[in-house]
């Protein structure tokens, strides 16, 4: 019983809530119809008289996401040229139209459960006490629409209307809170067309950034061969070369340009491995993400605890090493930046997903605006369709959500 008269309260608050955004929208309906009336002379108007109307919208979107535990995401575009084309776009847009269609239905739908929910809380006892009364009643009283003028009226009708009251305010009410929130969910939530289109201009974004990533990754193997592998051979070449033409001359000097020479060979080689190293770690292949990230762990001057659930069924290449690459660059950061005791890095294969989450219990405040590698970590996974959070209060550590798609 407790049970029932809590879920009746919730769903009672929730209603009598919902008026802060349909009391407004229902006083603002006659507003919206001389707007709509007067349309040709206001259209340049138009997006400034919207913008009570959005945030109202805004207000209840909020209101019925923390209701339905998800987010509902604004559908709107960024305003385009002059005020009469954004006038126009507005008129044309059917996320505008989906909004008053949903001012219309909330204005009076939640109004109307509203003054429900705070009228049948008192009418419920009032209802099942009136047997004790009825007979001081004005003459004329009714229960359940039935006139009191005796007893036997007095002990039944006014049950009757109580209990359906109960019924309304204990089982209807809670169930009509969670059908508010879902209508708006549903008028107020960008449209198919609308969420295609931010799809594209996403798709379109994470393209360019993987292309600059990619020119930018490019030009740093270009640079590496050019200035360290290649200046390296050319000069165990020349050493090579004066060796030569030393050799029966002065053996000891040749001796010592062979030398030199074979430690630029070598030199450039662990150059060249480094160059290998960046463009697909070799112990991805060998050992796979699990094994790369333990001896990548291992030689990480802060203790890093891991946690890998090694799946039979490896990632896709480009994956893991994106995987690899943000745990090194996060690590990195942590190193350099956070002033950490300690980390730990977690994976986890979800289905068709792979989740990584690195924490660190150093001072926070991570921002990828001031240039901590976040930004590079997010071109990184945004190339691949994948998603990150950064969770970074001031002193409480910094926690990394990154979420990658990789297929079966």
């Amino acid at each position: 019983m407790n049970g029932i008269l809590r879920s009746g309260a919730t769903g009672s608050k929730r209603l009598v809530g919902a008026m802060r955004t349909a009391l407004p929208a229902l006083l603002g309906l006659p507003l919206l119809a001389f707007v709509l009336v007067l349309l040709p002379l206001l259209l340049p108007w138009l997006p400034q008289a919207v913008r009570p109307l959005r945030a109202l919208a805004n207000a209840e979107r909020r209101r019925a996401g923390a209701l339905l535990g998800r987010e509902i995401p604004e559908p709107y575009r960024p305003p385009r040229g002059t005020s009469l084309e954004q006038g126009v776009l507005l008129l044309r847009s059917p996320d505008t139209w989906r909004d008053v269609g949903w001012m219309a239905a909330h204005g009076f739908t939640g109004v109307l459960l509203g003054v429900l929910a705070i009228g049948l809380w008192p009418a419920t006892p009032v209802s099942f006490s009136l047997p004790l009364w009825w007979w001081a009643a004005p003459e004329g009283s009714q229960a359940a629409f039935i006139t009191l003028d005796s007893w036997p009226k007095a002990l039944t009708m006014p049950f009757v209307q109580g209990a359906s009251y109960a019924f309304l305010l204990l089982w209807l009410l809670p169930r009509a809170a969670l059908r508010q929130a879902r209508l708006a969910e549903a008028l107020l939530r960008p449209s198919r067309r609308t969420s295609l289109s931010e799809r594209v201009e996403e798709l379109t974004e994470t393209r360019a950034g993987a292309l600059e990533a990619h020119g930018a990754e490019l030009r740093r193997i270009e640079r590496d061969l050019h200035d360290g592998t290649q200046a390296q051979l050319v000069a165990a070449a020349l050493r090579l070369g004066l060796a030569d033409r030393r050799f029966d001359a002065d053996p000891d000097a040749a001796r010592a340009l062979f030398l030199e020479a074979r430690e630029g060979v070598e030199e450039a080689l662990t150059q060249l491995r480094s160059v290998v190293r960046g463009i697909y770690p070799p112990i991805l292949s060998d050992r796979g993400l699990g094994g790369a990230l333990r001896a990548l762990a291992g030689g990480h001057p802060v203790p890093v605890e891991l946690d890998v659930a090694d799946a039979g069924v490896r990632a896709p290449a480009a994956v893991e090493a994106a995987a690899y690459f943000v745990v090194a660059e996060a690590l990195t950061n942590v190193a350099k930046h956070s002033g950490a005791r300690r980390a730990a890095v977690t994976v986890r294969r979800d289905g068709d997903r792979l989740r990584l989450t690195v924490r660190d219990d150093g001072k926070g405040g991570a921002d990828p605006a001031r240039g901590t590698g976040l930004a590079g970590i997010r071109r990184r996974v945004a190339a691949l369709d994948g998603a990150v959070r950064v969770h970074s209060p001031d002193g409480e550590g910094t926690t990394l959500d990154v979420d990658l798609p990789c297929g079966s």
